[in-house]
């Protein structure tokens, strides 16, 4: 059985990434990669649907123990988990090197006291769980293939096949060691070369120290600031710099319910920001490369800008339920690609030409084609700005007209008029000027209820939306308007919870809402994040250090973070971990600074 979405570790290689369970168990790998099939997929299941667990051998029939103690080593994607047993204390040590060539996952397993008796139980399930592969020995190698992939198993323990499963027992004294490599590599091409699980835990320690000392952070909770930066650059398809939004599929955002969704790809509002905080942070390649896969992901069609592409820049992400996978803790179904891709949302417009712009204004260097996209963009909006749209949160109801897509619109406009007035780009100045006077004025007297001193979801509606959260910080109205202040203090009383972390907006229950979709769901950790930057714009200072370390309160032991958190049930839900928890973390910490929130 799965456990807990907090339960897991992230290990990755920058093209991949597995989860590792406190009792030792890898439930969660797609090969080779993010988007791939995966190899494991108990985390969606049952271990019949594929994992690799090592630790302490127990008795038949009992289940596996957690580890006693685990962190990552130092500032890296090196998982280290300590269990205390009755005779003695052993450790594994998991990580995936940044890659070179065939991707590995290695885990080693060393005494630290006593003498340890251990179990390495590897169940290998390709595509998703569904597909039983042909395990044989080709020399002291073990291969696992199934039509286009295979998966090499090397290690020097003895090992033996039953039920299905390759075991390895074994017991270790102190200082004794046993390494464990995964290699995948295409069926029809020769065995990969020989792991070296020494070389590649040295190298893979060498390449987490040199970036990581690349940040300029140097604030308050700077540990929480650095966890969430790797956990981004775990998140980033380095052969191509396009950032998922997290490494996961259809972990549920309500137990038991229906909203569940494939988080594989990157979505161009995740990005965009996530490229905000590299660039605050001193990560310009970082930017420059998720600069580069935007201009080829839109490249001969930007007008018809999708709000999100496969990693290298796939626009056909088609979506398709699992049927023999029941989902996690029977949250299904499960889901494969992502039908949101065809949605229309004007705000991303937004976000791309905020990102775009921040670039630009950090001097990351010029390319023309990027200033040419902008203003291509805006071309755009100035004849579709004013259309109905799904929104940020991809309603899979009808089309509104979203307040927050309209604030975006006018962010997109006035970004791309800065442009040009640097001399860097050409427009028509005068009339793109009036374009934003005339999308300001369309959302203050549509988007507004006066009656209630509150701007709300769409035009029309007395539902509130916390996305309305980013209207001071997109600099769409100054933080002490008093629209502003009732719209925060709005969604104080309306959207949060009793320990102050806000939802997205009211959801139906057993009725289809706004969003077209039954059941509930946690509250959003990145709207929270956003009220305790709000309150700190506001001059509630106190407040916002409160609310964030509030936040910060819900990582787990690692420093992670999903995408909501159910207040009822006091755990985390929502893919894992998520990209767009972890963004707002870093920019909040980074505000909070600036506005000395912190005594020391």
């Amino acid at each position: 059985m799965a456990g807990r979405i907090e339960d897991y570790a992230l290990i990755g290689d920058m093209q991949t990434a597995a989860l590792v369970c406190r009792d030792g168990s890898v439930d969660w790998l797609c090969l080779p990669r993010f988007d791939s099939h995966a190899v494991f997929a108990g985390l969606l299941g049952t271990e019949e649907h594929g994992f690799w667990r090592i630790g302490p051998a127990g008795a038949e029939g009992t289940p596996p123990a957690p580890a006693d103690r685990r962190r990552y080593r130092g500032d890296s994607l090196i998982l280290e988990s300590e269990w205390d047993t009755p005779r003695g204390t052993v450790r594994v040590t998991d990580f995936m090197p940044p890659r070179a060539g065939a991707p590995q996952l290695i885990r080693v397993v060393e005494g630290v006291s006593g003498r340890v008796p251990v179990r390495s139980s590897l169940r290998m399930r390709f595509s998703y769980g569904r597909v039983v592969p042909w395990v044989h020995k080709v020399g002291d190698r073990t291969v696992a293939v199934a039509g286009p992939d295979s998966v090499w198993f090397d290690t020097e323990a003895e090992t033996h096949g039953r039920d299905l499963t390759t075991y390895s027992d074994f017991t270790l004294a102190p200082g004794e060691k046993i390494a464990f490599t995964l290699s995948w590599q295409p069926s029809h091409l020769q065995a990969p070369p020989l792991p070296d699980p020494d070389g590649s835990l040295e190298a893979t320690a060498e390449f987490w120290d040199e970036w990581v000392a690349q940040c300029t952070y140097h604030g308050p909770y700077r540990e929480a600031v650095v966890r969430s930066l790797i956990t981004l650059k775990a998140l980033t398809y380095a052969p191509t710099g396009g950032i998922v939004a997290a490494p996961t599929t259809s972990l549920p955002e309500e137990i038991g319910g229906v909203r569940n969704w494939d988080y594989r790809y990157t979505w161009l509002r995740d990005a965009a920001i996530t490229l905000s905080s590299m660039l605050r942070t001193g990560y310009r390649e970082e930017a420059r490369a998720w600069r580069d896969w935007l201009l080829r992901a839109v490249a001969g069609d930007p007008e018809n800008l999708q709000i999100m592409y496969g990693i290298a820049g796939e626009r056909e992400l088609g979506e398709a339920e699992l049927d023999w996978l029941p989902g996690y803790e029977n949250s299904g179904p499960v889901r494969i690609g992502n039908g949101a891709a065809d949605q229309l949302q004007l705000d991303v417009y937004g976000e791309v030409t905020e990102a775009l712009h921040l670039a630009h204004m950090t001097g990351l260097s010029r390319n023309d084609y990027a200033s040419t996209l902008q203003v291509r963009l805006i071309k755009y909006l100035e004849t579709h700005w004013n259309e109905p749209d799904e929104g940020i949160w991809e309603v899979r109801g009808p089309r509104r007209h979203f307040t927050h897509s309209k604030v975006m619109a006018w962010v997109a406009v006035d970004r791309t008029i800065k442009l040009i007035e640097s001399g860097d780009a050409e427009g028509p100045l005068e009339r793109w000027r009036a374009l934003r006077d005339e999308i300001h004025r369309d959302v203050c007297e549509k988007g507004y209820d006066p009656e209630r001193n509150t701007f709300t979801q769409s035009y029309g509606s007395r539902e509130l939306d916390a996305s309305l959260l980013l209207i001071p910080q997109m600099g769409f109205l100054p933080p002490d308007d008093k629209r502003v202040i009732g719209t925060i203090e709005a969604i104080q009383r309306e959207l949060a919870t009793e320990d102050g972390f806000v939802l997205r907006y009211p959801t139906a229950g057993a009725e289809a809402g706004v969003d077209g979709l039954e059941g509930d769901e946690g509250a959003f950790l990145a709207c929270s994040f956003w009220l305790a930057d709000d309150l700190a714009m506001i001059g509630r200072v106190d407040e916002a250090r409160k609310l964030f370390e509030r936040l910060l309160a819900l990582r787990n032991d690692l420093g992670l973070l999903a995408e909501e958190w159910d207040a009822r049930l006091q755990r985390q839900v929502g893919n894992f971990p998520q990209a767009f928890s972890h963004v707002p973390l870093i920019d909040t910490a980074l505000r909070l600074t600036a506005s000395g929130a912190y005594g020391g």
